[in-house]
């Protein structure tokens, strides 16, 4: 993976400092990820957008007054976009 980005990116190889794989056992182990699914459950059609990560637990509200969910179980989903960061950051100061 490292030589696919260095083809596209020269001199990425020399500023990487370290890496670690990791199993879907290792993340279950390691940071309780259930199965080590890094999306924190199904992107399927019944959790998706304000159904993310559950019935009336969507739009980035939290189950407490004031608390809000920024992470992988948010809508868009999971990986490395930052967009359920962002979403939640939006919705905060509406509130």
């Amino acid at each position: 993976m490292i030589a696919m980005v260095e083809r596209y990116a020269p001199g990425f190889a020399d500023s990487v400092l370290g890496r670690q794989i990791f199993s879907p056992l290792d993340l279950e182990r390691i940071f309780e990820l259930i199965g080590g699914d890094i999306f924190h459950g199904a992107l399927s059609l019944n959790q998706l957008f304000n159904a993310r990560p559950m019935l009336r637990q969507g739009a980035y509200r939290g189950a407490i007054a004031g608390l809000y969910l920024c992470g992988s179980g948010t809508h868009p989903g999971g990986g490395m976009t930052g967009a359920p960061g962002h979403n939640a950051a939006q919705v905060i100061p509406r509130r």
